[in-house]
C-alpha cells in the first residue's frame, strides 16, 4: 500500500507572515496521513548577526522572529501531532529550546523538544580548526564558524519522538529530508529517493516563492490575492512520487512556471546539485500540472552525497555608513546632480582611499556601479525630474572615517543646492561571509532534549 506524507512550509525567511504558518498548520491539521510543518529562518549573515547576540546576551542568540511564527502553530501541531522541524535556532538553539519550554509549561503542555547540535564550530580549540579555515583569516574577524549540516539529526530526533526540533545551520533542503527519512523510512544512502526528498526541500524552502511570491510580473505572469498567499505543501509518496500544492482558500496558485522557476533558483548546475545529503541530478527532471494548485515532480535522479560539506564564517572588521537627502519641485534632477558632484569633491579631498557609491533613486540604484558610469549615462539622457532622493552607500574599516563622511550628507542642508531635505545618516557594523569545506568525519551530530 502506497503511504503519503504531507510537508509544509510556513516560513522560507524570518520576514514571512506568521498568519501564513498559522493557515499552513490548520490545512495540514485537516489531511489524512503523517504531516509535518517546517520553518526555513536563516541566511547567511543572519546566523552571523545571531552570534552577535548570543555574545551580548547567553538567553539570545535564535532568530528573533521564531515564537512569531511558533506561538501561533503551537497548540494546533501539539494536539494533531504535527512535528515541527525549523532552523530558528540559528547561533543559540538551546536558548530557543528553554524559551520554549517555558512557554509550554506555562500553558501545562507536554511536548517533547530536541535541539540539533553540531554546527557551530566556533568554540572548538585553534589547532582543530588548522587545515581547513582560510588561512588568510585573522582569527579577531571571526564572528561565528557553522557548518551545513544534513537531515540525520533531524531524522533522529523525529525517530526519537521529537515534537519539536530547533536546528542551527542546517542546510535548507535538509529541513524536509529529515521529515520524509522519517515518514517514509527511506533510509540515508538511497540516492534516488533521498533526492526526491531534497527536490520537495528545495520546493518548500522559499516558502510562498513557489507559490506567487517573488513570481509576479503584472501584465506577463499575474498572480491572485497576493496580499494572502498560502504556504506551500508537498505530498511524498513511498512509490517516489512528488506532488506541490499548498494550503487551501489562501491566494497566489502553485503552476508549472511557479515550479520551474523555484525548482532552478540558486541551482548553478541543475546536473550536480551539491547538498550535504545527496548529490542532486535534475537533468531529466519533468514538471505537469496534476489538477489546480497541483503539480508533478519526477525524473529526479541522486548520487553518492559530498565527503566534504561547506561552512560559512561570518567576519567582522567592516563598517557600513548611509547617508540620504531629497530634493523636490522644478530642477530637483539636476540639484541632485549637483549635490553628487559636491560629495565626490568632498569625499575625495577628506579620504581618497574610500570609494563611495552613490544612486540617485529613480535615475539609477539597482542598476548603478560604483563609478558612476550608469548613472552618468542616465543624467545625459533624463527627462526632468521633481523628486529624486540621493543615496551614499560606504564602507571601510574605520568608524571614525565613515562618520566624517557622513557628516557631508548633511552638510549639504547649508552647503549644497537649495532645498535639500529629509536627511538620513545610519552607520553599522558590516559583517561579510567566507566559505570553505570541511570533510565530513570531522562534523559530529548531536541532540539535546528539552
Amino acid at each position: 500500500m502506497t503511504t503519503t506524507i504531507h510537508i509544509g512550509c510556513g516560513a522560507g525567511f524570518a520576514n514571512d507572515r506568521p498568519d501564513a504558518a498559522r493557515r499552513l498548520a490548520e490545512d495540514l491539521a485537516q489531511r489524512a496521513g503523517q504531516r509535518y510543518l517546517i520553518l526555513e529562518l536563516l541566511a547567511e549573515r543572519t546566523l552571523a548577526e545571531a552570534q552577535l547576540r548570543k555574545d551580548v546576551d547567553p538567553d539570545a542568540g535564535y532568530s528573533t522572529r521564531l515564537f512569531d511564527f511558533l506561538e501561533p502553530i503551537l497548540e494546533t501541531c501539539l494536539s494533531q501531532r504535527i512535528p515541527i522541524v525549523t532552523n530558528g535556532g540559528a547561533a543559540n538553539p538551546q536558548a530557543a529550546a528553554r524559551r520554549l519550554r517555558d512557554i509550554l509549561d506555562a500553558r501545562q503542555r507536554e511536548a517533547r523538544i530536541a535541539c540539533v547540535l553540531g554546527d557551530d564550530l566556533r568554540g572548538r580549540e585553534p589547532d582543530a580548526l588548522h587545515g581547513w579555515l582560510p588561512g588568510e583569516v585573522a582569527g579577531d574577524r571571526v564572528v561565528s564558524v557553522n557548518v551545513y549540516t544534513g537531515a540525520d539529526g533531524i531524522a533522529m530526533a523525529l525517530a526519537e519522538g521529537a515534537d519539536v526540533v530547533i536546528c542551527g545551520r542546517v542546510a535548507d533542503p535538509s529541513l524536509a529530508v529529515g521529515p520524509v527519512r522519517h515518514g517514509l523510512g527511506w533510509v540515508a544512502d538511497d540516492w534516488d529517493k533521498i533526492a526526491i526528498a531534497t527536490v520537495a526541500g528545495h520546493l518548500l524552502e522559499c516558502c510562498t516563492q513557489v507559490t506567487g511570491g517573488y513570481f509576479a510580473h503584472p501584465g506577463i505572469k499575474d498572480v491572485p490575492d497576493l496580499a494572502n498567499l498560502g504556504c506551500p505543501i508537498a505530498e511524498i509518496s513511498s512509490d517516489g512520487s512528488l506532488v506541490l500544492t499548498k494550503t487551501a482558500t489562501s491566494g497566489g496558485f502553485v503552476t508549472e512556471r511557479t515550479v520551474r522557476e523555484q525548482l532552478l533558483y540558486e541551482v548553478h548546475d541543475p546536473r550536480c546539485y551539491l547538498t550535504p545529503d545527496v548529490m542532486l541530478d535534475l537533468g531529466s527532471a519533468w514538471v505537469r500540472q496534476a489538477g489546480k494548485d497541483r503539480v508533478a515532480i519526477g525524473g529526479i535522479a541522486g548520487h553518492r552525497r559530498p565527503d566534504q560539506l561547506k561552512g560559512l564564517l561570518g567576519l567582522r572588521g567592516l563598517w557600513f555608513g548611509e547617508g540620504e537627502i531629497s530634493y523636490a519641485g522644478p530642477a530637483a534632477l539636476e540639484r541632485a546632480a549637483l549635490a553628487r558632484q559636491i560629495l565626490l569633491q568632498r569625499f575625495d579631498l577628506l579620504a581618497p582611499q574610500v570609494q563611495p557609491w552613490i544612486d540617485l533613486s529613480g535615475v539609477a540604484s539597482l542598476f548603478n556601479d560604483h563609478a558612476g558610469l550608469y548613472l552618468n549615462q542616465q543624467l545625459e539622457q533624463m527627462q526632468p525630474l521633481q523628486d529624486v532622493r540621493l543615496r551614499v552607500g560606504l564602507v571601510h574599516d574605520e568608524r571614525g572615517v565613515i562618520d566624517v563622511l557622513l557628516a557631508e550628507v548633511e552638510s549639504l542642508y547649508t552647503n549644497g543646492p537649495a532645498g535639500g531635505g529629509g536627511v538620513r545618516r545610519h552607520i553599522a557594523e558590516s559583517i561579510t561571509t567566507q566559505a570553505f569545506l570541511i570533510p565530513r568525519t570531522q562534523i559530529q551530530t548531536e541532540l539535546e532534549w528539552y
